[in-house]
């Protein structure tokens, strides 16, 4: 028997119930408790365990006195089990669909800019052709979606494809760039001065992300490159209800994306200063991985942000 040949009979030898066993173990790093997750008992699990390492050549755990923690065989049959069960549950949805019309979960992860417009445009368009789709929308920064999304958590982000990230598991499809401003209450004393400069900027107080965030590190070096001081009287937080009411009450200014802003203008909460900020961010876009088959839920809000996005952004039509 050749190395094909072996490998594909150890493929149509591994059951779904090892499959999960091998994600149960994963996630509780303990033998008593996967089993108990699984419902059977510690031998059989143990057991099942040990013709799964049998049927591969090789141990996907190591044994320690208080648990078990995957070896690198382990950790690479993990990631591959989870992408199966993944890809067949999938498969069932999809089904059941058909069969009842589209519905089921979608759940994407979108960064602040593509909240304000995109997002709920697109939403509202799926919805009216398919009222039982239910869409669950994650909002945090790139490198925290992209976590939720490589653990299987998120079926496609709206956010930025970050260096640490450009992996070739990862699609991308760039849809914007993102320009930012300064924004503050309406009346505040800095919006009627007409020569306004960095330098202003650097004296009054801001609410900024934390340090370690890209828009943090563009908006520092904003002023490193002018050589002027940064800014010293700083609130950190990136919760927008915070930061709006900060900005109503007091005399605080906040760098968001315009587009973002215009929606707080059009509302006549903030109003944007008149300055043009040396600050931009990279372009944001649709982020998928490679190997998950979307569900046809997921697909049609997909279908409407590239048809939205080529509304709002000119970029080229949806696919």
């Amino acid at each position: 028997m050749n190395t094909l040949d072996a490998a594909r009979r150890t493929r149509t030898r591994l059951k779904t119930r090892q499959m999960f066993l091998l994600v149960a173990l994963d996630e509780a790093r303990n033998l008593h408790q996967a089993a108990t997750a699984m419902n059977m008992s510690q031998p059989a699990a143990s057991k099942m365990l040990k013709d799964i390492e049998e049927l591969f050549g090789v141990s996907f755990f190591e044994r320690l006195p208080r648990g078990v923690s995957p070896t690198l065989y382990g950790e690479t049959m993990i990631r591959h089990v989870r992408m199966a069960l993944d890809s067949l549950s999938q498969g069932q949805d999809s089904i059941v669909t058909l069969q009842a019309g589209l519905s089921g979960q979608v759940d994407i992860g979108v960064i602040i800019t593509a909240s304000m417009t995109l997002v709920p445009q697109a939403i509202a368009r799926a919805k009216e052709e398919a009222p039982r789709l239910c869409i669950g929308v994650e909002m945090g920064t790139s490198h925290e979606l992209m976590r939720q999304l490589q653990r299987g958590q998120l079926d496609f982000l709206i956010a930025r494809i970050l260096v640490q990230n450009d992996e070739p598991d990862l699609l991308y499809e760039a849809l914007s760039e993102e320009t930012e401003c300064a924004v503050a209450r309406a009346g505040h004393p800095l919006l009627g001065r007409t020569d306004l400069s960095l330098q202003d900027l650097a004296a009054a107080s801001w609410i900024l992300s934390p340090r370690g965030s890209i828009l943090r590190h563009r908006f520092d070096m904003m002023f490193r490159a002018a050589d002027i001081g940064m800014p010293s009287n700083v609130v950190e937080t990136t919760a927008i209800s915070v930061i709006t009411s900060l900005l109503l009450q007091t005399d605080f200014l906040h760098v968001m994306p315009l587009e973002v802003a215009r929606a707080f203008v059009q509302s006549g909460e903030l109003a944007i200063l008149p300055i043009e900020l040396p600050c931009r961010m990279d372009s944001f876009g649709i982020i998928l991985r490679r190997d998950h088959v979307l569900s046809p839920g997921a697909s049609l809000l997909l279908k409407h942000v590239r048809a939205t996005a080529a509304e709002l952004y000119s970029v080229a039509g949806g696919r």
